[in-house]
């Protein structure tokens, strides 16, 4: 690794922690599906726009949802990610993994900014037992990234980070929405 942090330390052994899964079909497939799904925060559209089935006001609210979503990733992929200039622990992944191949910088990840993000904003709109279902699908799709060697540990930390301190005002603002629908 040309770039070596702080964490790096961290990374490698959470990295080495990983690998005997790596060879496993069902945590290949889960990384697999996990990684595709948060690419441009697919998982999260769709949950907004299945919550909106038979409801006007949810589907005011899943629109309002996926622009907040758009919104996120402009300002971790534009703003945030342009900062940084980290190498990935991989160009392309791992080759046990199918994944798009990113551009941007590997700090933050993107995915877990915007996993946590959702997972955040969702809370305000929907009951408490979906919650574990969102975070689950959050940590899941974060532990992803690293998983398939496209991230560092210390990156996905970075996008938790980055996506829950964004996430507050999107609660908010998601609060303020349904106030007005």
């Amino acid at each position: 690794m040309s770039d070596r942090i702080p964490f790096s330390r961290f990374d490698d052994r959470f990295d080495a922690l990983l690998e005997p899964l790596r060879n496993k079909r069902a945590v290949v497939v889960v990384f697999s599906v996990a990684t595709a799904l948060g690419d441009f925060g697919i998982l999260w559209h769709i949950i907004g726009f299945i919550r909106s089935i038979g409801s006007m006001d949810r589907l005011n609210q899943a629109l309002f949802f996926s622009t907040m979503i758009g919104i996120e990733s402009l300002i971790l992929n534009q703003g945030i990610k342009r900062l940084f200039r980290r190498t990935r622990p991989t160009e392309r992944g791992d080759d046990r993994f199918t994944l798009r191949k990113p551009r941007t910088s590997s700090f933050p990840s993107g995915h877990s900014s915007s996993a946590f993000f959702s997972a955040l904003v969702l809370t305000s709109i929907t009951p408490w037992p979906w919650w574990i279902l969102f975070y689950a699908f959050a940590v899941t799709i974060a532990t992803s990234r690293v998983g398939v060697r496209i991230h560092h540990a210390s990156d996905v930390i970075g996008g938790v980070i980055a996506g829950t301190v964004m996430g507050i005002p999107g609660f908010f603002a998601m609060q303020w929405f349904v106030g007005q629908v």
